[in-house]
């Protein structure tokens, strides 16, 4: 399932968050890379332990929660601190395929990744190459979002950020542990709450309502994992 989540943070709050990392201590990106993911990396990432790191990071996870499209799709147990990385001109990350576990810095918890994401900080206008790539069942998406647009993809997709040609690309990304692992019971449970939200708005029909409900929630709870 390939989730395009709308103004997560508004444009002036993408911009003004983007003004703030630019002066940030930018060090290689391969700090956060395995053995293979590293020979095809070329970027700069902000270190975990930097204060404007876990200051930001914490306000895209307090917006995430605000967002009912991204509650709804990715049904999140856990939610690596964002982190934040910039591609300049000449700088790519090949394909790869993200790591089954991640480690939150400085800590003993662990996050399984069923879901990646990319929250954009930089105008698409403002630079050149530079999209996300993602290959699926279902072919090849190339993305590029306007600031303060999220996408979310299953972390078991392969997929790479093509080069920058001109300007800099400014990014949060970060990791998902559903409730619910398997990318297909997740995707059948977002399209039947979508389903039982256009019901709501369009039919007065309030029997099959708590029916597809009902239906929904003993769905998750029968895959749901706590």
């Amino acid at each position: 399932m390939l989730i395009q989540v709308p103004e997560i943070l508004t444009s002036d709050r993408a911009e003004a968050m983007r003004q703030q990392l630019e002066g940030a201590g930018w060090v290689d990106g391969k700090v956060t890379a395995g053995r293979q993911s590293a020979e095809v990396k070329t970027n700069r990432q902000i270190a975990a332990n930097d204060p404007l790191h876990q200051e930001l990071g914490a306000e895209i996870v307090r917006a995430l929660e605000q967002s009912a499209l991204f509650m709804s799709s990715a049904l999140p147990q856990k939610v690596f601190p964002p982190l934040f990385n910039r591609y300049d001109a000449g700088d790519r990350f090949g394909f790869h395929v993200d790591n089954a576990i991640r480690q939150v810095p400085q800590t003993l918890e662990r996050v399984r990744t069923d879901l990646s994401a990319t929250l954009f900080l930089t105008r698409p206008e403002d630079y050149e190459g530079g999209e996300l790539v993602i290959e699926d069942t279902y072919g090849v998406h190339s993305i590029k979002l306007p600031a303060g647009h999220l996408i979310l993809y299953p972390a078991s997709s392969l997929h790479e950020v093509r080069p920058v040609t001109r300007g800099t690309r400014i990014a949060s990304f970060f990791w998902i542990q559903s409730m619910v692992r398997d990318d297909g019971k997740r995707t059948l449970l977002f399209d039947l709450d979508v389903a039982i939200q256009r019901i709501s708005n369009e039919i007065q029909n309030q029997a099959a309502r708590v029916q597809l409900t009902s239906i929904y929630h003993n769905l998750l709870r029968r895959w749901a994992e706590l």
